[in-house]
């Protein structure tokens, strides 16, 4: 009997443990095909949080814009300064958006937190924002309450997507998406929105 009778003969009777034998060469094949086509893994892109170039503890800063003028001042239990890019991360921010006319008040306000470019010409406050200034000459006093708002404070603008109301004396309007102008005390609702403007009481 030839050797290739005997072994014929030999997978017949064991066929269940042939099988095993043969279906995991297969497998085994595959598995090294699949790894040697396979492309290199991408490298993680996640780095982790930037660092801390510093932290200060319960500050007070005050920025200005080119002519030397205030353009807002801010206090904060925590501040970090963060590696890289040398912008300000704060904690529950309260600060004071300076009035660029004279005799105008200033708007004072708080957030849940702050984002400071290193120029200082970007304002972030993330979280629910109040803001409001005093009265003037015969303009009421005045609040603006929404929230995420991105500034410019040294041209005194800001923004958001997120609903927003103001209350000045009397008078009320609300809508979603926000941009403003406090030098001009220009305020444009972007969509959604409602106003109640009583007159206003004739001066004896």
């Amino acid at each position: 009997m030839s050797l290739f009778s005997r072994l014929r003969e030999y997978l017949r009777d064991r066929k269940v443990a042939s099988g095993i034998v043969l279906l995991a060469l297969v497998v085994g094949t595959l598995q090294t095909i699949m790894w040697w086509v396979a492309p290199s893994p991408k490298a993680s892109d996640f780095v982790g949080p930037p660092r801390s170039g510093y932290i200060l503890m319960n500050f007070h800063m005050w920025s200005y814009d080119q002519q030397g003028h205030p353009a807002f001042s801010m206090t904060s239990p925590r501040l970090d300064r963060r590696e890289g890019d040398d912008s300000l991360y704060i904690t529950t921010p309260q600060f004071t958006l300076a009035a660029k006319k004279p005799g105008v008040p200033d708007w004072h306000g708080h957030s849940l937190y702050g984002w400071v470019n290193h120029a200082g010409t970007l304002l972030k406050l993330q979280g629910p924002v109040h803001m409001q200034r005093a009265a003037y000459d015969d303009t009421p006093a005045a609040t603006l309450d929404t929230a995420d708002v991105t500034a410019w404070p040294k041209q005194n603008r800001m923004e958001t997507a997120a609903p927003a109301r103001m209350t000045q004396g009397d008078s009320r309007m609300s809508g979603v998406g926000m941009r403003a102008d406090l030098n001009d005390n220009h305020l444009e609702l972007l969509d959604d929105s409602h106003g109640t403007f009583p007159p206003r009481k004739r001066k004896s």
